[in-house]
């Protein structure tokens, strides 16, 4: 009878710590969470910078003005996409493959719409779009401007006759560059570097000069030439902007 029991005693042990093994298995266990996991909760939560709007002071000198747009997608990824104008290129800059604009009476400035459009990477997970990055830009630009054509005397007529000059790129770019924001507001500063591969298409005027000195006359002569080529480019520069 004492063997009985004392069976019946070790069983009831087993069981009973058998049944607390368990329920001490279906509790949960508590989880590490890692940082870009919270990065990842607060970005989709917390209300912080997600939209940028930003200018490039510097690019007026080379005939552009336009107005940037970044989205941040995720911690990591952000969409940059950049509307504006062109107008006159006041810089003559053979590493961007750039031509200046010529000053003068005989030269009608045309403003063409140009429009960015790239994907951003950043090398580290932050809350906001800012911090070390790689960027994959297409751009289009468009110069244009008109050249009028002289008189036998050399002077512009009243209505002189016109040919249009134009340069359009487009470019493929790889920007590296660090955008910041203020510690105490929403303004930011991005400095960025980069190369390209500018495919060019041009319409090139030429003048030329002809005199007949039979009768004593001057004759100017207006011609286009054509050409397409692909070019590196080399950019540097800064932008300014707010968050929100």
């Amino acid at each position: 009878m004492n063997s009985r029991s004392s069976i019946f005693r070790s069983f009831l042990l087993i069981a009973a710590c058998t049944l607390s093994m368990v329920a001490m298995a279906q509790k949960e266990k508590p989880k590490t969470l890692l940082y870009k996991d919270r990065v990842n909760a607060a970005f989709d939560t917390v209300n912080c910078v997600k939209n940028v709007f930003k200018i490039n002071p510097l690019l007026f000198f080379r005939g552009e003005i336009p107005l940037y747009y970044e989205r941040a997608l995720t911690p990591r990824l952000s969409l940059e996409v950049g509307i504006g104008v062109t107008y006159r290129n006041f810089l003559a800059l053979s590493i961007a493959g750039d031509d200046a604009d010529d000053y003068g009476r005989g030269v009608e400035i045309q403003a063409n719409p140009s429009f960015h459009i790239g994907a951003r990477y950043y090398h580290q997970i932050d809350i906001e779009p800012q911090g070390w990055y790689s960027q994959l830009e297409f751009a289009h630009l468009e110069y244009s401007k008109k050249i009028l054509h002289k008189d036998s005397l050399g002077r512009f007529p009243e209505d002189p006759q016109r040919s249009l000059d134009v340069r359009t790129y487009n470019d493929l770019r790889l920007y590296i560059g660090y955008q910041l924001f203020s510690s105490s507001s929403n303004w930011m500063c991005d400095i960025y570097g980069g190369v390209a591969m500018r495919s060019r298409h041009s319409v090139k005027v030429i003048e030329e000069t002809r005199v007949d000195f039979t009768n004593s006359r001057v004759e100017y002569l207006y011609s286009t030439i054509e050409s397409d080529d692909t070019v590196p480019a080399f950019f540097l520069g800064f932008k300014v902007g707010l968050g929100f």
